[in-house]
């Protein structure tokens, strides 16, 4: 679907709606209060279904990342695909922009929208990895002058890596790079039955893989201390070549993420990423739009 056709195809509220009834009621609207499969279509308002059994008026939007929203579904539509379109990502003030122009809507709304957008990726089902993996981690964050490649580090976010060769991404926001930490991101997410794992020369990868009960036999390193980046089959420029689209997003559309808000932007680009051939991605991320708990401004903004 291009920008043209989802302009053309959603041209009122009311299409919205049908789609997301169809994606979160594929077989026909049901009372998200007490799962009463034959809630009424109130003739005054179509929009709005009622539950006899609870007594309870709701729409498709109800308890949903839509939830309590007041702006036209074709916004949430075209914000959506904007988001899901953009490789690197795309800024709120992006999104502000394109959405409402230069001198009208609010930078708030348009932040709030891109963060609920993320928080319904999130929810996306995670599969253990398999196979080949290569794994890494990187460093974000504004550069620290003065106090050397050690204290510098120190004051970054650490972001581990891990990727399935010709499969799926995963960035966490890691507290350190120190082996305990990697081995927990292995047992979560690597299954036992995997073939290899590939790392740099990083001292802390062999006990984090021993620490997370793999075999010894199955960890492959690359020497990047000296130089050597392939080695044959082994590599680990397929996570590198993720982080370098990562670090692009950030400093070239959100330009500055929070520590605090630095996972969220962590799963919009795996779960693009992941999805990144997909004819349907502005779909997917729809129906979990819809079946996504909602994110209120508060909780969001939280200490």
């Amino acid at each position: 679907m291009t920008i043209i056709e989802l302009c053309t195809t959603f041209t009122s509220d009311d299409l919205c709606r049908e789609l997301l009834e169809r994606l979160r009621w594929p077989n026909g609207p049901v009372c998200p209060r007490c799962c009463n499969p034959n809630p009424a279509r109130l003739v005054s308002a179509a929009k709005l279904l009622y539950c006899k059994e609870c007594d309870y008026q709701f729409t498709v939007t109800a308890n949903t990342i839509f939830h309590d929203s007041h702006l036209p579904l074709i916004k949430w539509f075209t914000a959506t695909y904007l988001i899901c379109e953009s490789k690197k990502g795309m800024s709120a003030l992006q999104l502000k922009r394109t959405l409402w122009g230069q001198n009208k809507g609010s930078y708030k709304t348009a932040w709030y929208m891109c963060h609920r957008i993320r928080a319904a990726m999130a929810s996306a089902e995670k599969k253990m990895l398999y196979g080949t993996i290569e794994m890494d981690e990187t460093y974000v964050g504004g550069k620290k002058k003065g106090l050397g490649v050690k204290l510098g580090k120190e004051a970054k976010e650490v972001v581990v890596g891990i990727k399935q060769r010709n499969g799926e991404l995963r960035f966490f926001h890691a507290d350190d790079a120190k082996s305990g930490t990697l081995a927990q991101y292995i047992k979560d997410n690597v299954s036992e039955d995997v073939d290899v794992i590939m790392t740099d020369d990083f001292r802390a990868y062999p006990k984090a893989l021993r620490l997370a009960g793999q075999s010894k036999t199955k960890h492959r390193t690359v020497n990047h201390s000296a130089g050597v980046y392939v080695d044959g089959d082994i590599t680990t420029n397929g996570i590198e070549s993720a982080f370098s689209l990562l670090k692009r997003g950030i400093i070239g559309s959100w330009h500055k993420v929070s520590a605090k808000h630095l996972p969220a932007y962590l799963e919009e680009m795996t779960f693009r990423f992941n999805r990144r051939n997909s004819k349907t991605l502005f779909l997917e991320t729809l129906q979990h739009m819809i079946t996504t708990e909602p994110l209120t401004f508060e909780k969001l903004t939280a200490a």
